[in-house]
């Protein structure tokens, strides 16, 4: 027999709290909170892995840059400030991109988190945040050259597959929390029944949710590492490149002559090989330049359009060309600069055939990827070896530095002349037209300034007792350097050896043996001349605008 103070038959206990015997507990205040929100947290993280693995998979099969990360990337490499480009390079170097790449993550796993715990309190409102965002990865693809609107696939796909996932992991993280009425067990009576009036709802099930976040973020991975298998299984423009034989030059460069190479131990090799080249560029995506496919076109202020082909070019009288490559963002002392032996084929032909107008001062170089760079006509017609190149160090142009075809300028930064993967030129005016960087504030000439720099010993080593052998290289393209000096301790200047020259568009470099160093910090510092004896400025300057400058100084200890 009950009564209506107990609701448990038999018993003359309530269930009222405070009253006699056992009640039920509620949960304290904010039990589970924290759990929730951590739980919703990955729910976001796990589904925006979904998103981005699965448009990452699809995008093997589409343009490079139809991967919304890349897409964000190139874009964010697009509206960079020169003074964070500058910054950036000078603090990661060659890894600028790497350092990107880990930024833009970290700033989508945040995101997605935030996303997540949005969905706890509104799963509308954090739905419709990620339509905005998949919207705005798809303005983000279709800004990028060689896309096209199929391009946008992966990116809806992806976010379709992104909304499900935060849909389906947030109902299971929302059923994973304890509830009030879920904070303790119901009473049951002697026949086992729940107490009466008393809701019951199921039991928080934390292990599907937590099956549910590993499977979807190994599905992620396998996703995203599939997409990579695809790619490189379709093998595309790198097996291409690996069948091209280049042709022998109609004009090669001379054997380098004995002594080029300083003789001191830890010197880089007068040649930089491919693979340590540097590479400094805005394609956060290496672009896939198909060589059947590609084509130059020359327009512009000419009498006579002019478009060329790879085999066209590969079947022209090519030239044979060592020249150094300097980064207008390489820093005092700094390793963003190398030297190769190019094959390629003089720019200043191409320009013969289609004969500028009078007036025209500038051309206008656009690579694949939609990068430009501004370069004084008249340098590309003095008889300087500017060429379009198709080889590097005797083999056909690496994808990361412009296969096909690229543009080698001595004398020039590479910001207004190298321009990788080229398509167009444009002959046109500097009042007319702006490049990349130009627009940017960067100088539209870029005339390489005359440098050297300390590559032995390094900066903060610790020599043994005795005679110190010091070496580095210099530059002065177009007229070659002359004479070295090395300043130890502040003292007076000393003349160092110059290795042989090459020639004058490829650094030169030097030695110096200091036979009388004591134990103890010590400091060198190195300035060089031009073959004109021009002095190399001591005036310390940033890479922005137009190029650092000053005297590279290393300091070490010796005992």
């Amino acid at each position: 027999m009950s009564t209506p103070e107990t609701g448990i038959p038999g018993t003359g206990r309530t269930d009222d709290a405070g009253a006699r015997g056992t009640s039920v507990r509620p949960p304290r205040r904010g039990a589970g909170a924290g759990a929730g929100i951590g739980r919703h947290a990955l729910a976001g993280v796990v589904a925006a892995a979904l998103m981005f693995g699965t448009a990452q998979f699809l995008s093997a099969f589409f343009a490079p840059l139809s991967s919304p990360l890349a897409a964000a990337g190139a874009w964010f490499i697009d509206i960079t400030p020169a003074w964070l480009k500058d910054f950036a390079i000078g603090l990661f170097g060659t890894a600028d991109k790497i350092a990107l790449g880990v930024g833009i993550g970290l700033v989508a796993l945040a995101g997605a988190a935030v996303i997540g715990i949005l969905a706890r309190r509104s799963l509308r409102a954090a739905s419709v945040l990620v339509v905005l965002i998949g919207i705005a990865l798809m303005a983000a693809v279709s800004t990028r050259a060689g896309t096209t609107t199929v391009d946008l696939l992966p990116t809806v796909v992806g976010t379709i597959v992104g909304l499900g996932a935060l849909h389906w992991l947030t109902g299971l993280a929302a059923r994973s929390i304890p509830s009030r009425s879920t904070a303790a067990p119901a009473e049951e009576g002697r026949a086992g029944q729940a107490v009466a009036g008393e809701a019951t709802t199921p039991a928080p099930d934390r292990r599907a949710f937590l099956k549910a976040a590993a499977f979807g973020g190994a599905a992620a991975v396998v996703l995203a590492i599939g997409g990579r298998v695809v790619e490189a299984a379709r093998g595309g423009i790198r097996q291409v490149r690996e069948a091209i034989r280049l042709p022998a030059p109609a004009r090669p460069a001379a054997p380098l002559p004995a002594g080029v190479q300083a003789p001191v131990a830890g010197m880089p090799p007068y040649t930089t090989p491919n693979g340590e080249f540097y590479r400094i560029d805005t394609a956060l995506v290496v672009p896939q330049v198909d060589p059947n496919s590609w084509r130059l076109r020359v327009h512009g202020m000419v009498e006579q359009e002019v478009e060329l082909g790879y085999a066209e070019l590969m079947e022209s009288e090519l030239v044979e060309a060592d020249v150094t490559l300097t980064c207008v963002s390489n820093a005092v002392g700094g390793d963003l600069a190398g030297n190769a032996r190019w094959l390629g084929l003089p720019i200043r032909q191409v320009l013969e055939r289609a004969r500028p107008l009078p007036g025209a001062d500038m051309v206008l170089s656009t690579s694949a990827d939609g990068f430009s760079a501004s370069t004084p006509l008249e340098v590309l017609r003095d008889g300087r070896n500017a060429l379009l190149a198709v080889g590097m160090n005797g083999e056909p142009l690496p994808l990361e530095h412009g296969f096909p075809v690229r543009m080698v300028v001595p004398g020039l930064y590479g910001y207004v002349s190298a321009t990788k993967w080229v398509v167009d030129l444009e002959i046109t005016r500097f009042a007319d037209a702006k490049a990349y960087w130009t627009v940017r504030g960067w100088d539209a000439h870029g005339p390489i300034k005359l440098a050297s720099r300390i590559d032995v010993p390094r900066g903060f080593v610790r020599l043994p007792a005795g005679t110190v052998d010091l070496g580095g290289t210099a530059w002065a393209q177009g007229t070659g350097i002359s004479r070295v000096e090395v300043q130890l301790d502040g003292g007076e200047w000393r003349e160092a050896v110059l290795a042989a020259e090459a020639t004058v568009d490829s650094w030169r470099q030097w030695s110096y043996r200091w036979e009388d160093a004591e134990p103890g910090d010590h400091t060198v510092r190195v300035r060089a001349y031009d073959a004109s004896g021009t002095q190399q400025t001591s005036e310390r300057a940033d890479p922005a605008p137009n190029g650092a400058s000053g005297w590279h100084e290393v300091r070490f200890s010796v005992g």
